[in-house]
């Protein structure tokens, strides 16, 4: 990236525009999500192939050249900036970026920094994520049974993840629960990760899986509608749609037996593009405008940054068309999951 150009029309560009994003169906682009590596310790069928081959470490932003996007961003009206991957805690100094990315909300830049983790790596890091202003995160866990766990994630260990969810709660950290639902495999299991989850005070979400990238099996397979597992859950507890939201696309009602929330994300059934605020930003500096869409801008080495962002959100879609079927087998977009960070 040229650093020196940009650096220059910051000053100019970025002074002398509106802080606002508007897309051209009226929605405040108010969300970045930023995919800081495409690399995992994990490899989730659902996401991964079991072989992957990950960028050339050459080709990644610094994270100080991601961090000056990041800041652009922020001054033209992001509010809420999430850290996903890939694995974010993986990336070598991390936390450089998220310390840096915490005094914008010192300064009353940015109203929430958060990250999107698989958990491995929370025991180590819990405590500096709170020191560095995060104050809520998302886990993703998709079964308590320590052999699916390992089925599902092929590498990953429960017990790690678990001993790293305490050390979260124990900083300090607001934990939410992500889990895909899957068909035959932890569908069943659903009530009994939503009582865990809601007993120590987390929020569960669950999401329908999409069909981005090869992976290594028939998606098909196990896609399960969430329409069908709340009709499922509806049968044990009792499920009270509210407003609240936290900026994502999740839905959520409360469950009364539990005292908890649920979420529902349902790109595939329900997909939730009416309200969409949110941009997604590469490790590689290509900003997408829309998860399941594959139009894209390069905003790495461009001077006229202020210029080509608003250009970029001048074509976001109104949505993405997801299918999952027999006759739609092959992924909606070629990018695995991990390129854009869900």
């Amino acid at each position: 990236m040229n650093t020196a150009a940009i650096d220059q029309t910051n000053a100019r560009s970025l002074d002398s525009t509106t802080a606002s994003m508007v897309d051209p169906f009226g929605r405040a682009v108010t969300y970045l999500r930023v995919s800081v590596t495409d690399r995992c310790d994990f490899r989730c069928t659902y996401c991964m192939a079991e072989h992957m081959t990950f960028l050339p470490k050459k080709d990644l932003l610094t994270l100080e050249e991601l961090h000056r996007l990041c800041s652009a961003f922020i001054a033209k009206g992001v509010r809420k900036l999430r850290l996903t991957g890939g694995e974010p805690l993986v990336r070598k100094n991390i936390m450089f970026l998220i310390r840096e990315l915490g005094k914008e909300i010192e300064a009353g830049r940015l109203d929430e920094l958060t990250l999107t983790t698989n958990g491995s790596q929370l025991s180590k890091f819990a405590a500096e994520l709170v020191d560095c202003g995060v104050r809520r995160i998302n886990v993703s866990l998709d079964t308590l049974d320590p052999d699916k766990f390992r089925q599902i994630t092929r590498w990953g260990e429960l017990t790690k993840v678990l001993e790293g969810i305490d050390a979260a709660l124990a900083a300090g950290l607001k934990v939410k629960i992500n889990a895909v639902a899957l068909k035959d495999f932890n569908d069943a299991e659903i009530p009994e990760l939503m009582r865990w989850a809601h007993g120590r005070g987390m929020d569960l979400t669950l999401i329908e899986t999409m069909p981005m990238g090869e992976v290594d099996e028939d998606r098909t397979d196990h896609y399960l509608p969430l329409s069908e597992m709340r009709k499922r859950l509806e049968a044990d507890f009792t499920l009270k749609d509210i407003p609240y939201r936290t900026g994502g696309p999740a839905r959520y009602v409360d469950v009364l037996e539990t005292g908890g929330r649920l979420g529902l994300i349902t790109p595939m059934t329900h997909n939730f593009c009416e309200s969409c605020n949110r941009v997604r930003l590469t490790c590689t500096g290509t900003l997408y405008m829309c998860l399941g869409q594959n139009d894209a801008a390069d905003l790495e080495d461009d001077a006229y940054l202020a210029q080509v962002i608003d250009d970029a959100i001048s074509r976001k879609p109104k949505g993405h068309d997801f299918i999952i079927d027999r006759e739609h087998n092959r992924p909606a977009v070629a990018r695995h999951m991990s390129v854009t960070g869900g």
